[in-house]
C-alpha cells in the first residue's frame, strides 16, 4: 500500500508530466513551422515520452489500489523569440521535474514506503538523461541559433532514437 502523502504528490506529478507532453507538443509545432523537421521530431518524441511517464505513474497507482486523479491542464506556451527559447523553456521544465521526482522520492523514503521508493529509481535515472540532453540541445542552439541546418545536422546526428528500456515501469494501457 503506499503511504498517502505519496499518492496525493504522485496524482499530482501527473499534472506536471501531462502538462510537460503538451508544452513538447507545442514545442514541436514551432520547430515545425520553422521547416526544422530533425528538431520537431526530437521534441515530438520527447512528448511521447513524457505521456508515457504519466501512463507510467497511473499504472502504478492503479497497482497500489489507488484511484489516479487525471487534472485539467493549463494551455502550454506556443510563442518563442527565437530557436533558443524553446530549447530553454525544456531546460528548466526538466530541472523542475528533476525536483519534482526527488520531492516524491524523499516522501516515500520519509513514510518508509519502500516500493514508492523503488518506483522512483527509475524517473531518478531517466531525470540524469533528460537534462543532459537539453543541457547538449541548448549549447547546440544557442551556438548555432542562426544555422539551422547546422541545428538539424546536430539533431540528425546525436538524436539516434531510445530502444525500450526492460527496466521502465508498465505504462497503463499499453
Amino acid at each position: 500500500m503506499a503511504a498517502p502523502a505519496f499518492v496525493s504528490k504522485l496524482n499530482e506529478q501527473l499534472g506536471h508530466e501531462f502538462g510537460a507532453h503538451q508544452q513538447y507538443i507545442a514545442i514541436a509545432t514551432y520547430y515545425d513551422a520553422l521547416t526544422m523537421p530533425q528538431t520537431a521530431a526530437l521534441f515530438y518524441q520527447q512528448a511521447h515520452e513524457e505521456r508515457d511517464h504519466a501512463m507510467m505513474m497511473v499504472q502504478y497507482l492503479l497497482d497500489a489500489d489507488e484511484v489516479p486523479l487525471i487534472p485539467a491542464l493549463a494551455a502550454p506556451r506556443a510563442d518563442f523569440a527565437d530557436v533558443i527559447e524553446p530549447v530553454a523553456a525544456a531546460l528548466a521544465q526538466e530541472k523542475q521535474v528533476t525536483e519534482q521526482i526527488n520531492e516524491l522520492t524523499r516522501i516515500a523514503r520519509e513514510n518508509n514506503d519502500f516500493a514508492s521508493d523503488q518506483f522512483m529509481q527509475w524517473f531518478i535515472r531517466e531525470q540524469v538523461e533528460e537534462v543532459s540532453k537539453m543541457s547538449d540541445l541548448l549549447a547546440v542552439v544557442t551556438r548555432s541559433k542562426d544555422d539551422y541546418e547546422r541545428i538539424e545536422d546536430w539533431v540528425a546526428r546525436e538524436d539516434a532514437g531510445e530502444s525500450a528500456d526492460p527496466t521502465a515501469p508498465p505504462i497503463a494501457g499499453a
